[in-house]
């Protein structure tokens, strides 16, 4: 059986590490630097001949510079004959632009999907998708992961009286998310609809729930500039909740959103580390971090070794 060879792009060098350590091997060795006309340059440090190569590289930061680098990383590995490259990435670049939404609106999440079938990768395992059907954009298998039993595991161990919460979806299209979440805590869940004059900017929002003298939690999957969880938790304190807490899978955090976060009523605000949180947590202390990295190292010792990946949609690995 060829080996595991795990690459780290420079998005997240620390998910990789850890990743790589659950797997009880070192991440493999990569040069990424720059020429002086600022083009990417990738050499791969050891052959991959016939192995299982594993490439890591998260959607975020500077997007578009780490997108190519992944992409110039499977195309060496995949001309340096490797057995099978899989690319790693736990926030997909570009998730939201999912669908033509307007008049000659592109849909650039089909774009990345492409170019990374083209660029030569065989799999993909990915976390917590804006969209479920991107997975359909690809022609190759993909492994949409979830935070879920992440999440569920950290409200029952850090919420009292985790059994009189509300779930709160910030918006009609997290629905799905929400209701799989209380019902599994077998509690109650609220939505919020909100409308939009503006991409990035809510206009107004209406409650359809009871969160009257409850813990509201509001789970969602990307927290980003943060108006919207900053105003859906100032809308639940106004219909009576006790505290609020909100968790997403992703937390990009971009412009003032960690001066929304401490000038709001939210008691924390809970994110994955699929995207590096440290510097973001000494900023702003109401931010959280919970560990996926054993759920993704857990996908790719399952994915190596030919095993079944579903029982991660359920469970977290010990």
């Amino acid at each position: 059986m060829p080996n595991i060879k795990i690459f780290a792009g420079n998005s997240h060098p620390e998910l990789a590490q850890r990743i790589a350590q659950r797997l009880g091997t070192e991440p493999s060795k990569v040069v990424l630097k720059k020429f002086a006309n600022q083009e990417t340059c990738v050499e791969i440090g050891e052959s991959v001949r016939g192995e299982d190569v594993y490439i890591l590289q998260s959607g975020c930061g500077e997007v578009n510079d780490h997108l190519m680098e992944m992409l110039i990383m499977i195309h060496a590995c995949k001309i340096a004959s490797a057995e099978r490259v899989t690319a790693v990435i736990p926030c997909y670049p570009y998730a939201r632009q999912d669908k033509k939404d307007k008049s000659r609106a592109p849909i650039s999440a089909k774009l990345v999907a492409n170019m990374l079938s083209v660029a030569g990768a065989d799999h993909i395992i990915t976390m917590d998708l804006h969209a479920s059907q991107i997975q359909g954009f690809f022609d190759i298998p993909v492994d949409n992961l979830y935070a879920e039993p992440a999440v569920l595991k950290w409200i029952k161990e850090n919420i009292e009286n985790w059994r009189e919460c509300v779930i709160v979806s910030p918006d009609a299209g997290g629905a799905k998310r929400v209701v799989s979440i209380a019902d599994r805590l077998n509690v109650n869940f609220a939505l919020i609809h909100k409308e939009r004059a503006v991409a990035n900017e809510v206009q107004r929002m209406t409650l359809v729930g009871d969160v009257d003298n409850k813990a509201a939690i509001i789970v969602d999957d990307l927290a980003d500039t943060c108006g919207t969880v900053c105003k859906a938790a100032e809308k639940l304190k106004e219909a009576g909740a006790k505290a609020v807490y909100a968790v997403m899978t992703h937390g990009v955090f971009s412009g003032p959103a960690l001066e929304r976060v401490m000038g709001s009523c939210i008691e924390a605000i809970v994110v994955s580390n699929t995207i590096p949180q440290h510097e973001k947590i000494a900023i702003c202390p109401k931010i959280q971090a919970i560990d996926v990295s054993s759920i993704i190292g857990e996908a790719i010792r399952r994915t190596h070794n030919g095993e079944s990946v579903s029982y991660l949609f359920g469970n977290v690995p010990l």
